[in-house]
């Protein structure tokens, strides 16, 4: 006979060991759980160093244009220049392992760029500007969302270490921003009041904008290691059309990741925009791949944190 929910509660060791916190934004729990941050086989490895041959074998490097599918567009050359051919700054090709139908690669530089953290606030606004050109035509053809990603390093899923991101076209919102549009309306914005609220300790840096600010932070609720959050103070809804905060964003997220590799060396991360085409606030998503998510994180949606969202604050301010 099973029990019952009250039964449960009595259980000991139902409860976690360790201080809970919910996400705002998701909904999500968050254990944080220093004590498990020694337990064998609870960190994923680094970024490698480059190999000797690495940028001449790169198909995302100015010069090697013949090695990918043929360019959708490219941004910030020659306006003279033949597709497929050098005088590039940012380029768009098709992904040549699609997931999905529309699934395109933004590369973020013709040099061999190998970290995001490594692209000038210029170069940061082409891909601002490639990204809303994607998101423009993705909405003539009547799709919903646009889902903007950046995987670093093998351990999040980078096939390649040239620094580039992703485009996925969807026809309706993705599941975990379906979740968050209700928490993000505005009037009653759940990251409007964590922004106003937000503890001092918890901020790392900001950029002024035409209208507010643009801030990086430590989440309070990250689900791994040093996860940052980065938003505008504003509530603003699509990131497509506001390219200069958007822009900002970026930069923030840079320096994120420049704070990241100084204090933990080259480490593997996901960065992704969470973006609203009716009512909700934008925000970008950083979460470093130092932890292993294993059955609770995947089985029961309970992600555990090693590292209180204070200390790693600590820790990245240097």
């Amino acid at each position: 006979m099973g029990r019952s929910n009250s039964d449960e509660e009595k259980v000991e060791g139902a409860r976690p060991a360790a201080r809970v916190a919910v996400d705002p934004l998701s909904g999500r729990e968050v254990i944080f759980a220093p004590g498990r941050a020694k337990r064998p086989g609870s960190s994923s490895a680094l970024i490698s160093s480059a190999a000797d041959d690495e940028a001449e074998t790169c198909p995302f490097c100015e010069g090697h244009e013949g090695e990918t599918p043929p360019e959708l567009f490219a941004l910030g050359g020659d306006p003279e220049r033949a597709p497929d051919s050098p005088g590039w700054k940012v380029r768009a090709v098709p992904n040549l392992y699609p997931a999905f139908e529309r699934q395109q690669v933004v590369i973020h530089s013709p040099d061999h760029v190998r970290s995001f953290g490594n692209l000038s606030d210029g170069q940061l606004a082409l891909i601002v500007e490639a990204w809303a050109r994607i998101a423009e035509e993705a909405w003539s053809e009547g799709f919903d969302h646009l889902l903007v990603f950046v995987n670093e390093g093998e351990a999040a899923g980078a096939s390649l270490p040239h620094s580039h991101s992703q485009t996925v076209w969807l026809d309706r919102e993705p599941p975990q921003i379906a979740a968050e549009s209700p928490r993000l309306r505005r009037g009653n914005c759940a990251l409007c009041t964590l922004l106003a609220d937000l503890p001092p300790a918890l901020r790392l840096a900001e950029r002024e904008l035409e209208n507010g600010t643009a801030l990086l932070a430590v989440s309070p609720a990250g689900r791994a290691p040093y996860e940052l959050l980065i938003a505008p103070s504003e509530h603003l809804a699509d990131a497509f059309g506001e390219t200069e905060q958007l822009a900002a964003g970026l930069a923030l997220a840079a320096d994120g990741i420049r704070r990241l590799n100084a204090v933990e060396g080259p480490i593997p991360f996901n960065l992704w925009l969470h973006n609203f085409q009716g009512d909700g606030h934008w925000h970008l998503e950083l979460v470093p791949r130092l932890s292993v998510f294993a059955g609770i994180e995947l089985g029961a949606g309970i992600y555990v944190n090693t590292l209180e969202p204070g200390e790693a604050a600590t820790r990245l301010r240097g």
